[in-house]
């Protein structure tokens, strides 16, 4: 069974295509600047060098035109047609509490997944073009939807209910949702399996630190709590996200700055974060400015680890213990010193590191903690992707088609 599987952006189209055989990945690629004529297309193949090309894409559906004739091209494509892709997964970002696990799209899915957009404006609407273009495209091949927010749906009430007039929640779901559900999900359950342990019995904590970051806590493999909110700005300090604030400050910032409320939205989602603090959202860049002794940067980096360490020591009080520790996402598995930061006065949980297995760069799971330390620390490469295929091939297989 060959799975495609894609993710739709705000103005880009990222895909894999799996041979699930061996949950082999046959091909991966990222258009971006969907909508313009100066669109890049990005195409790699494994042990190949990748091609990108500069070419107008209109829209979606000639973003997604143009993926599937480079998969099946006679010269780089993968496979001879596209009669040979099975089915097509898709990430969709918000689920809200509509969605509690990986769906077959049909028209009473999208009809759903259209009330969640007021939840995830900048993000469902993509997710739904790109259902969209395979139903003109690829008309007979099945699609299913597998949502962010999907593995957060075990929180308990005390964990999504935010301390505001309960009718906001009756009213409009107003609420804790979580992403990076399939992330978590993922490393969770990988590091289970590295440590051959039962996953019902462990207690873990899963940073996923990118440019977009989160941390939750998975006791017995169940999500009960996790950073983000009822959008992504909500928990830690990100790449261009403000992360947790006092509420009121928006409200300051809007009369003394003489903004609107897109504007304050803009300001907190795309301008903050470590750009906001340091002029950059680049870990390296952070890590080449406290080596050269920049103090902007170096307070950038001690704001984003305090946060990260904050939340890992609530996270093992709510949980009543910890047992792994994982990092993943871009920084979460490059990046030793925020790593070392971050562990550096969790001693008191258990949490000790080897640093010299913590400077090793590999791109297979670690263990980076001592020998002798009571809670593992590993280093799990995560895999949405793969997340994504699994899930969709599962109810292909369940559904007979």
């Amino acid at each position: 069974m060959k799975i495609l599987v894609i993710n739709c952006g705000s103005s880009s189209i990222k895909f894999k295509l799996y041979d699930m055989k061996k949950e082999d990945e046959l091909c991966s690629g990222l258009l971006e600047k969907v909508g313009h004529n100066d669109a890049i297309s990005n195409y790699k193949r494994p042990g190949k060098d990748k091609i990108k090309k500069t070419l107008p894409i209109k829209s979606y559906i000639d973003g997604i035109s143009l993926l599937l004739e480079m998969i099946t091209s006679p010269d780089v494509g993968v496979i001879s047609d596209v009669t040979e892709i099975n089915a097509v997964g898709h990430r969709v970002v918000h689920g809200a509490e509509t969605f509690s696990g990986s769906q077959l799209i049909t028209e009473e899915v999208i009809n759903k997944m259209n009330e969640c957009i007021p939840l995830a404006p900048l993000h469902n609407p993509p997710n739904l073009h790109g259902i969209s273009a395979f139903r003109k495209l690829l008309p007979t091949v099945p699609q299913c939807g597998v949502f962010d927010t999907a593995f957060h749906q075990t929180m308990p009430p005390e964990a999504f209910i935010y301390a505001i007039p309960y009718e906001m929640y009756e009213k409009y779901r107003i609420r804790r949702y979580g992403f990076h559900g399939t992330s978590h999900y993922f490393v969770s359950q990988e590091a289970a399996k590295f440590l051959k342990r039962d996953i019902e019995d462990l207690k873990i904590i899963t940073c996923h630190l990118g440019n977009g970051c989160s941390i939750c806590a998975v006791d017995g493999g169940e999500s009960i709590d996790t950073s983000m909110g009822m959008t992504p700005l909500e928990g830690l300090v990100m790449g261009t996200r403000s992360g947790d604030i006092d509420p009121a400050l928006i409200k300051f910032i809007m009369e003394k700055e003489n903004i609107s409320i897109d504007q304050a939205d803009n300001m907190l989602n795309k301008k903050s974060g470590l750009l906001g603090l340091c002029g950059s959202n680049d870990s390296r860049d952070l890590d080449d400015g406290m080596i050269a002794g920049n103090e902007k940067d170096t307070l950038a980096f001690n704001i984003m680890t305090r946060r990260i360490t904050k939340y890992i020591g609530a996270y093992a009080a709510i949980m009543g213990g910890l047992d792994v520790l994982v990092f993943t996402a871009g920084i979460g598995e490059n990046s030793e010193h925020t790593r070392g930061k971050v562990c550096e006065n969790l001693e008191f949980l258990g949490i000790e590191l080897d640093y010299e297995m913590n400077i090793i760069r590999s791109s297979k799971i670690r263990d980076i903690s001592d020998e002798d330390a009571r809670v593992r620390v590993l280093v799990v490469p995560t895999n949405e992707e793969l997340v994504i295929a699994r899930d969709t091939k599962k109810i292909i297989e369940a559904k007979g088609i």
